[in-house]
C-alpha cells in the first residue's frame, strides 16, 4: 500500500469469514470470488463514509470499474476468518484506486487494486468527483 507505512494501522478494515461454496474442490477459496470480497468491503466503507452506497446514488453520483489487478500470495480456504484492509490513494479527477489486502492473522493473502470511475447517474457519464464524495472518502485516503 502506499503513504502509510506498515506500523500504521489502514484506513479501513472489514472482517469476513470464508464459507464453504466460495471454496474449489482443492479446498480454497475459488480466485474470482476475492473480486466478489472487495465488492462487500468496498459496500461497508461506502456505508461508513455516505450512509450507504445507495445514499451516494441518491445524490447523483455511481461508480463503475475500469481496472482491476489481483496479486495472490497465499490460500484462503473454508472458514478462515480473512481481514480485509486498505483505503484509497489520493483520488484524481475523476477516478480513484482502492488499494486492499487480504490477510489471515499477521500472513497476506491477497493484495487487490481497483480502479473506479465515477459517473453521473442519469446517463453513466464519466464526470468529476464532487467535492461532497472527496470529503466523505478523505478518511479513507492512504
Amino acid at each position: 500500500m502506499t503513504g502509510k507505512s506498515r506500523s500504521e494501522p489502514p484506513p479501513f478494515t472489514h472482517q469476513l469469514r470464508v464459507r464453504f461454496g466460495e471454496c474449489d474442490p482443492q479446498g480454497i477459496v475459488f480466485n474470482a470470488n476475492y473480486l466478489a470480497y472487495v465488492d462487500v468491503a468496498l459496500t461497508e466503507l461506502w456505508r461508513t463514509a455516505f450512509g450507504s452506497y445507495q445514499a451516494m446514488v441518491d445524490r447523483g453520483i455511481d461508480t463503475v470499474v475500469h481496472e482491476v489487478n489481483l496479486l495472490y500470495r497465499a490460500s484462503a480456504r473454508f472458514d478462515d476468518v480473512l481481514t480485509i484492509a486498505g483505503g484509497f490513494e489520493p483520488p484524481g479527477r475523476t477516478s480513484a484506486v482502492l488499494r486492499l489486502t487480504f490477510r489471515r492473522g499477521d500472513e497476506d493473502l491477497v493484495e487487490a487494486r481497483m480502479r473506479y470511475v465515477f459517473v453521473d447517474t442519469p446517463g453513466l457519464r464519466k464526470t468529476e468527483i464532487p467535492d461532497w464524495v472527496r470529503d466523505g472518502l478523505a478518511p479513507f485516503v492512504l
